[in-house]
């Protein structure tokens, strides 16, 4: 596939909401998978992580690309708002650990603050009903370096601690969408509650 229509598909797919995924009020699926943090590989899990509040669950297609460096750019700029809300951010790709090790540490996007999850089987992605764009051969990240797998549409989910969706966010700018995230925690934290009205 040439790089012009690469592009006009990962617009479109940046452009159009998330119809399939899951919604508000559905129960989100539990998950654990090998994460990373400034570099460091640990294991993470919805299901504790929940015990502490809201958790944002940010799925993006892939590690050192445009969007997705925005997008983990924005949330480790706005991580202390999102702890100051109760919030756990975490975010979900088809990358796998080594290089969730390398972007997690990376000064201009995770920044050491941002932990990210390993979905390589694309298990995690599909439990919340996300559309799965295959591999393209050839394609390469913003390093210059083949990304080599699929990539799960960009959707956030805000999980609330007795395991519902407090809310889906799809159809937007990583930017945007980090701002909209925040909104619906910070909007969470001051209602007291954890689940949206």
């Amino acid at each position: 596939m040439k790089r012009p229509i690469m592009a006009v598909l990962l617009a479109t797919v940046v452009a159009l909401p998330a119809f399939g995924a899951l919604k508000q009020g559905d129960a989100a699926p539990d998950f654990s998978a090998q994460a990373s943090l400034a570099g460091k590989a640990f294991a993470f899990s919805l299901g504790d992580a929940r015990r502490h509040g809201p958790v944002v669950v940010y799925f993006y297609p892939a590690a050192f690309t445009e969007g997705c460096n925005v997008q983990a750019h924005e949330f480790a700029v706005k991580m202390e708002k999102f702890q100051a809300a109760g919030a756990t951010v975490i975010g979900v790709s088809l990358d796998n650990i080594n290089r969730l090790n390398a972007f997690s540490a990376d000064p201009q996007y995770c920044a050491g603050k941002v932990p990210v999850a390993s979905d390589a089987n694309g298990k995690i992605a599909h439990s919340y009903h996300l559309n799965i764009d295959p591999a393209e051969r050839g394609f390469k990240d913003t390093r210059g370096l083949e990304v080599g797998h699929g990539f799960a549409e960009r959707t956030t989910f805000i999980v609330s601690s007795d395991g519902m969706i407090a809310a889906t966010i799809g159809g937007l700018a990583p930017a945007t969408n980090v701002d909209r995230a925040l909104a619906v925690v910070q909007r969470l934290a001051g209602a007291g509650q954890t689940t949206a009205k």
